[in-house]
């Protein structure tokens, strides 16, 4: 009898094990296998879907912002960097899924309006472009933006936190504009330094007006999420207001603008760096020939005029043809 008790008792404590690996299995199976996976809500456009996808990976995300008008299609970004998020603002359409609340400015409206509607849910990486991919001021020897972007060096823009997306010096480098010096000056239609100085002083409370502004025009530059929030977001409120309650012709507070977002994002007043070094930090362009600080061989020349004839790269400005000056990778 004892031994059939024993035998008993180790039976009934298999048995029991037995039982709660099977109840454990069973749990795992239900929590693991069974349960439906959780699908969350994409907006029409998919950007939330990408945002949370790169959260939950760690992966850094990329963004441009566009400023067009309903006659510009800037559809080639998409052909060509389809893993950046795109927001493109249509400046005389109301009704666009993206616009801003005046068109006034020029781009100006279009990058601050971005900032502060997103300033909560930045991406990692912004590039604030122009939409057309030919375009005069684009910092490369056909003016085209696909190799300039397909170059553009995101490491270097995350070290620095403000890059200029164009190295050339012509036009704004080394000091476009003498704040002090031409106080009240109109000496040309675009040209803002006459009205800068007064300009600053609003914008810009407090702070000593420089007696020189220098940075390559033309208002395409990047800059890091990071760099961005260094800002509370009242300050571009701030400048957004300026730019709407302001009576200053529309070119010139959006130039008055385009020469002030290099100290917004912490550069000094004249921001120039050499050609030969900037196109090697901006475009990892380190072997080119440059005999002056703001130009090298082979690279950007100011053209003729800035409107591009029909057909460029392959139509010349006498409407000769022409090939490309340089490759497009």
């Amino acid at each position: 009898m004892p031994i059939h008790r024993r035998f008993t008792a180790k039976n009934a404590l298999i048995t029991l094990i037995a039982l709660l690996f099977l109840a454990l299995f069973l749990h795992l199976k239900a929590e693991l296998w069974d349960r439906e996976p959780v699908v969350a809500p994409v907006e029409q456009d998919g950007k939330e879907e990408k945002a949370q996808q790169s959260s939950a990976t760690g992966a850094r995300r990329t963004a441009v912002v566009i400023a067009s008008q309903k006659t510009e299609d800037p559809k080639w970004l998409d052909e060509y960097f389809p893993q950046w998020e795109k927001n493109i603002y249509k400046v005389d359409d109301q009704d666009a899924p993206l616009t801003v609340p005046k068109n006034k400015g020029r781009e100006s409206m279009v990058y601050l309006t971005f900032i502060i509607d997103n300033y909560e849910k930045l991406p990692d990486n912004i590039l604030f472009i122009h939409p057309q991919r030919y375009q005069w001021h684009n910092d490369d020897p056909d003016y085209d933006g696909l190799p300039m972007l397909r170059h553009f060096q995101l490491a270097y823009l995350e070290k620095e936190g403000y890059v200029n997306i164009r190295c050339a010096w012509s036009l704004g480098c080394p000091a476009e504009i003498k704040p002090l010096e031409e106080a009240g000056e109109h000496r040309a239609a675009v040209h803002a330094g006459g009205d800068y100085k007064n300009s600053f002083e609003l914008l810009f409370p407090g702070k000593e007006v420089p007696k020189h502004v220098g940075v390559s025009c033309c208002a395409q530059f990047a800059a890091t999420k990071d760099k961005i929030l260094q800002r509370p977001k009242s300050d571009y409120e701030h400048y957004r207001n300026w730019l709407l309650e302001t009576d200053l012709d529309d070119s010139i507070s959006g130039r008055i603008l385009e020469y002030s977002w290099h100290m917004i994002f912490g550069k000094e007043s004249v921001h120039c760096p050499t050609t030969k070094e900037c196109y090697c930090n901006v475009f990892g362009l380190c072997e080119l020939e440059c005999k002056e600080s703001g130009s090298c061989i082979g690279r950007y020349i100011l053209p003729p005029y800035a409107t591009l004839p029909d057909g460029w790269p392959f139509v010349g400005w006498n409407k000769e043809e022409r090939n490309r000056s340089s490759a497009e990778e």
